[in-house]
């Protein structure tokens, strides 16, 4: 155990009193109706955060204390009217997503593990986290930042969140949540995205003006989309934009979906297979709230983040410290230094020039138990202003 001690160290532990919650969005009024206790869960959420205290030094929420959008936990539970959809004869009973204002009792039956994605029943994400966890308990949520909570707050045992997309690119939001919460990497899960027109029945393809979906499935289907002359509308996921069709019962408007939403929502698939690229695959992350020990038994991966002084070679320094010692980089990303987005330089003579500062994160094709995995962040520690192992996990080989 002695050689992992190095990459045991640059995890960080998850284990600290719940943070509040933050209102990223109003609820829909499509979503069904939910009700639940909130005296129970506020009752149990104090006892955690007295036993934790007593246990810990307690870490201080910095972001928490100085985000104006903070909001106490007992305000969360406020009611709010919303639409009953009615489940069709042959579809699943489903649960309304989890928000900032009424998060789901965490009570469990202790035979199912509760998987959080972000969406309604019928999102690829829930296809991802069955895949990821057969036999799971799927659990909805309204947006990305409330499954990385519903996991740090105990609701659920794990997330099965979007990082990347074959045709579309990096999903930029949860790079950021990443590193705002505390959240381990322990997996990942390719998924093959194949896209569908659907119609409430006896709407033709000519009768569509508009059509419902996610950006990025909009933009994976734009040459079918613009064929058929389209108003194309942006909501937040592709499945939500399946049940908001049903609901509404539009008679002039299609989503762009899987057929399983279709199916859940009692839709007509008037087309299969509307992607442009037929190679559509998107990778989801697998997040935990610790670490897996990681292995060399089979093909891993691990996912760092790190900060660099400017000045020249600085980006080749950092990616050689790699291929000296022959680990391959699958992804590279950069995203802006929210809390110091831009750095004046101290080398001016009238202090005017700055810089943009940059975070960047690597995966690479190697374990953390490896000795020249350990090496190579040892390496890079020495000139990194900040770095931080996001999760070493076996890699997903499959595209299914």
């Amino acid at each position: 155990m002695a050689a992992n001690h190095f990459g045991a160290s640059l995890f960080h532990s998850t284990t600290r009193k719940p943070s509040s919650l933050t209102n990223q969005s109003a609820p829909r009024t499509y979503q069904t109706p939910h009700r639940f206790n909130s005296n129970v869960l506020l009752h149990k959420l104090a006892i955690r955060a007295s036993i934790e205290d007593q246990n810990h030094t307690g870490e201080t929420n910095n972001d928490s204390q100085n985000d104006p959008q903070t909001l106490d936990v007992r305000t969360i539970f406020k009611d709010s009217s919303r639409f009953e959809f009615a489940p069709t004869r042959d579809s699943p009973s489903r649960q309304r997503p989890l928000s900032v204002n009424d998060l789901s009792n965490s009570i469990r039956d202790g035979s199912r593990i509760r998987v959080a994605y972000q969406g309604v029943s019928g999102a690829y994400s829930e296809t991802a986290a069955e895949k990821a966890y057969p036999n799971c308990e799927a659990v909805p949520c309204e947006q990305f930042d409330i499954a990385f909570q519903a996991v740090e707050h105990w609701l659920v045992d794990r997330a099965v969140l979007p990082i990347e997309n074959s045709l579309g690119g990096s999903i930029h939001r949860n790079y950021d949540l990443l590193l705002r919460h505390r959240l381990h990497i322990v997996g990942e899960v390719q998924l093959a995205v194949r896209h569908c027109l659907l119609a409430n029945h006896g709407v033709r393809v000519q009768d569509l003006k508009r059509v419902l979906s996610h950006p990025q499935a909009l933009a994976q289907c734009e040459h079918t989309l613009t064929k058929l002359g389209v108003i194309r509308e942006a909501v937040d996921d592709t499945a939500g934009a399946a049940q908001f069709v049903a609901l509404h019962k539009l008679k002039d408007t299609g989503a762009v979906a899987s057929v399983g939403a279709a199916k859940i929502y009692d839709l007509n698939v008037l087309a299969q297979d509307i992607q442009d690229d037929s190679d559509n695959i998107t990778r989801f992350l697998m997040l935990a709230r610790e670490p897996i020990i990681p292995g060399t038994d089979r093909p891993f991966k691990t996912s760092i983040v790190f900060s660099l002084e400017e000045g020249p070679g600085m980006l080749f320094k950092a990616l050689a410290v790699f291929a000296m010692r022959n680990i391959n980089l699958t992804k590279i990303e950069s995203r802006p230094q929210r809390r110091h987005p831009i750095r004046q330089s101290v080398e001016s003579n009238n202090g005017s020039l700055k810089y943009f500062d940059y975070l960047f994160y690597v995966d690479f094709e190697a374990s953390m138990a490896d000795l020249n995995s350990q090496n190579a962040l040892k390496h890079l520690k020495e000139f990194a202003t900040f770095l931080r192992v996001l999760g070493s996990y076996p890699m997903d080989i499959s595209l299914t």
